[in-house]
């Protein structure tokens, strides 16, 4: 498998140590790269090191706030000094706050955009730099169903991943002569130790599963390996494309 992919001893860059960049993170140092994780909860990245230990894996990590751009770029460029020149970037870093639009405050706003949206700019930026430089690379940035989805009560939160797959294609048509793919993925339902609490409050569980053709919730681990292929050697044509693993939630 590993070697089918091409990804052995290359750089890789996971931002967000939550459920999916945490399992992505885990199958990229399985498959061979060179892989560090980075979170300000030093407590998620101890589980993902210790999850990549369980794999029979390692992974490096790095405890930093990416809430500014002088930060964003401070931790690519000290993760390259740890894995090398960067062949693989996803941009995990994101929340929700389920409160309808007129409940919002101006900060509410800005926090959810600044975390969700500006963060994938800055870090996309500073990492497409050097892969430009390099003439290689590899781009990700999970999205959501949601950028599609008019769903009550997810407006900023919404309106950020819908930024995030026109800046991807944005960066996917600019790049693409330098060797480079941007993508997405956009993940429907997937149960996490972030969502779970969610999930397990007033029936939401099961009011989710019905909205679900395949009649369940995704795994971190089915996301993860979406990533994995995007960011292999194997889809080297394409480029600007949001993949959504849903269930078939986006069909209904």
């Amino acid at each position: 498998m590993a070697y089918w992919l091409g990804l052995e001893g290359k750089g890789a860059l996971v931002v967000g140590a939550g459920g999916l960049g945490g399992a992505t993170a885990v199958s990229l140092a399985s498959a061979g790269m060179r892989t560090v994780v980075v979170d300000r909860d030093a407590g998620a990245l101890d589980a993902v090191a210790i999850a990549a230990r369980d794999a029979g894996t390692e992974v490096a990590t790095l405890t930093a706030d990416v809430s500014t751009p002088e930060a964003c770029r401070a931790v690519v460029a000290e993760s390259a000094d740890l894995v090398g020149p960067l062949h693989a970037f996803l941009h995990a870093v994101g929340r929700n706050d389920r409160r309808p639009v007129l409940d919002l405050g101006d900060d509410d706003w800005q926090s959810l955009i600044t975390l969700n949206l500006s963060t994938a700019w800055w870090l996309g930026q500073e990492v497409g730099r050097r892969m430009v430089a390099q003439g290689s690379g590899r781009m990700v940035f999970v999205s959501s169903v949601s950028a599609l989805l008019a769903h009550a009560d997810h407006a900023p939160y919404a309106a950020s991943k819908g930024g995030i797959n026109q800046m991807m294609r944005v960066m996917a048509r600019e790049w693409a002569p330098h060797g480079i793919t941007v993508n997405a993925v956009g993940p429907g339902y997937v149960e996490t130790d972030l969502t779970r609490a969610y999930l397990d409050m007033d029936d939401h569980r099961a009011e989710l599963e019905a909205l679900v053709p395949a009649g369940r919730l995704g795994r971190p681990e089915e996301v993860a390996d979406a990533v994995t292929f995007l960011l292999s050697d194997r889809a080297g044509f394409i480029t600007g494309q949001c993949l959504y693993i849903d269930g078939g939630r986006t069909l209904v």
